[in-house]
């Protein structure tokens, strides 16, 4: 009984504890790739310009309408990429679906034949696979995991994915064009606090990930900060050359 009493707390705490992060619901890959592109991509287009020796309303005026141009292209680029990935995989749900309508002792056979495959006896799998295949949508949702991975109640969602994209962009490049808002006239304070703001978003995604947060907050700062010299001056030999 001791034992008993002893295990059930750690049972209780394991059942509590033994959590997973949503890895599937189409908001965080998005949402993370619109922040960084929004701030590399403008931050460059930004020094680029102001390579070429040009005013900073001009500076300004090629950040904001980056920033708009690449919002809604990342939003439109996404939505269509999972709109169709998602009609794709509900294809083959289809196909599924219809292979069990018509073929149900075959498709009961091959999820045995899964089973025993994973080390489950025969008659235990021929077992299972049975009782699972008498409801046609677990039996569905079963084969779909087992034969494409997929869970077919959690597919991603086009239009989360595509609002993610669209804000995660817009405030990312937002960073290089703030200073210039709030009156700064040089180029700067925008490339400190774009480099600033991909240190930070780098260390975030630690959070979600296997990194440490200095080495992906590096990361990122180096990447961006390659970008930005490398178009700095090509707007600089290319402002000479025009000139």
């Amino acid at each position: 009984m001791a034992i008993i009493e002893i295990e059930a707390p750690l049972h209780e705490a394991h059942r509590d504890n033994h959590t997973h992060r949503d890895v599937n619901g189409g908001w965080l890959r998005p949402a993370v790739f619109g922040a960084m592109d929004g701030l590399v991509s403008n931050l460059a287009l930004m020094t680029g310009v102001a390579g070429g020796a040009v005013s900073h309303q001009t500076v300004v005026l090629s950040g904001l309408a980056g920033l708009a141009a690449g919002a809604f292209s990342m939003a439109a680029g996404e939505y269509t990429s999972v709109a169709s990935q998602r009609e794709l995989v509900e294809a083959e749900l289809e196909v599924e679906r219809r292979e069990l309508r018509k073929h149900p002792e075959d498709e009961e056979a091959e999820l045995a034949a899964l089973y025993v495959a994973r080390g489950v006896e025969p008659k235990l799998a021929r077992a299972v696979a049975g009782q699972l295949s008498r409801d046609p949508e677990l039996a569905l949702e079963i084969h779909a995991r087992e034969e494409l991975g997929i869970d077919p109640g959690d597919l991603p969602s086009p239009l989360v994915a595509a609002v993610s994209s669209f804000g995660s962009f817009a405030l990312g490049a937002l960073l290089p064009v703030l200073p210039y808002l709030l009156g700064a006239t040089a180029l700067w304070p925008a490339v400190l606090l774009a480099l600033f703001g991909l240190f930070l978003c780098g260390a975030v995604v630690a959070k979600v990930t296997a990194r440490t947060w200095w080495f992906s907050g590096l990361r990122q700062l180096a990447l961006g900060g390659a970008a930005a010299g490398v178009t700095y001056a090509l707007g600089s030999l290319f402002g000479i050359a025009v000139g």
